[in-house]
């Protein structure tokens, strides 16, 4: 069995080094690595060489900045490999990945898989915070398909695989929001199996600035709006929750501001449930700390975004603007 790493890459020399360097530490070599680079005014190139000399078979393509989805179906298009497998440029893989994942699909053949993500010993607390409240029941984790999940498991493209077979009925990425969903979705419907293997995560780098991560996580409110009027009956009232929670702040700030300052009460001990669960989780009290804002900027960018694309493509009627979707996914 042969695997295809598809990589798509924006201006990230640093992130693909350390991506390469943990591929090439894999106890077994059933894989090939296709780099993509999508457009970067800073290609990976001669690092993608460094490695190919090295042993590890890499391979480089270059191409115009036209989106990750696009870039994906690219790399898809020359892969060799029976199953493609995804990950984002900004992930580390744990040395037994590849051996794991051959055992588990031995075992258990599903069509299109996924796996869990995690924070590395050596990320910064920021990205351990981030990841946190990224992964979280208490946040939009429970939105996320995990194990501890309000909804059905959905593979995401930072740890995603789907068969050569999948690829040839169900063809690839669209360049939308929430691409993976969207795929996940397509393949659920042509009847294809798709299942989470716990025994495979990786390490994700994510976002390291707030601003990034409010941005990131406001189009993935957005998004939901649009997976709602691609597939009329998938939004789910769990999917409304952070939008619900933004509202829910803005009135108790309002109350406690012109009636009383216990309004605010409950969103004290909210805060303070983060703290305490990511606490336990991290056994640091610094990441415990950076976890409450990344909640905050988590649930507020979710939820506004949300709210935002609900009243301009559903209330005010204007539908999805693919353009501007594709817009907004370039040079990422």
């Amino acid at each position: 069995m042969l695997f295809s790493v598809i990589v798509p890459v924006y201006n990230r020399v640093d992130e693909v080094r350390d991506l390469l360097e943990s591929l090439e530490a894999q106890q077994v070599r059933n894989f090939e690595v296709v780099l993509v680079e999508d457009g970067s005014t800073v290609p990976c190139g001669d690092v993608a060489k460094e490695y190919a000399e090295k042993g590890l078979d890499v391979k480089y393509f270059y191409k115009d900045n036209e989106g990750r989805s696009i870039a994906r179906n690219y790399g898809m298009e020359r892969a060799k490999g029976d199953y493609f497998v995804f990950f984002d440029s900004d992930c580390v893989i744990p040395p037994a990945y590849f051996a794991t994942l051959e055992r588990c699909l031995a075992e258990r053949p599903l069509d299109c898989f996924g796996g869990p993500d995690a924070a590395h010993s050596s990320f910064t607390t920021t990205q351990k915070a981030i990841n946190y409240t990224m992964t979280s029941f208490l946040t939009t984790g429970g939105i996320r398909g995990g194990k501890v999940s309000l909804e059905k498991f959905t593979p995401r493209t930072f740890n995603m695989g789907f068969s050569r077979g999948v690829y040839d009925r169900v063809g690839g990425f669209r360049e939308m929001f929430s691409e993976d969903i969207d795929m996940s979705t397509r393949i659920r419907q042509q009847g294809f199996s798709i299942g989470l293997f716990t025994e495979v995560p990786v390490w994700h780098k994510r976002r390291v600035d707030w601003r990034k991560f409010w941005r990131q996580v406001h189009v993935f409110g957005m998004s939901r709006i649009t997976l709602k009027l691609l597939y009329p009956g998938s939004l789910k009232a769990v999917h409304c929750l952070p939008a619900v929670a933004v509202i829910g702040a803005v009135a108790l700030l309002l109350c406690a501001i012109f009636w009383s300052p216990k309004f605010l009460l409950p969103l004290a001990l909210y805060l303070i449930a983060i703290f305490i669960a990511a606490l336990f989780a991290t056994r640091s009290l610094v990441i415990a700390a950076k976890a409450v804002p990344a909640a905050i900027i988590q649930l507020g960018g979710y939820g506004t975004g949300f709210i935002k694309a609900y009243f301009t493509k559903i209330i005010l009627g204007r539908g999805r603007d693919v353009a501007q979707e594709v817009e907004m996914r370039r040079g990422k």
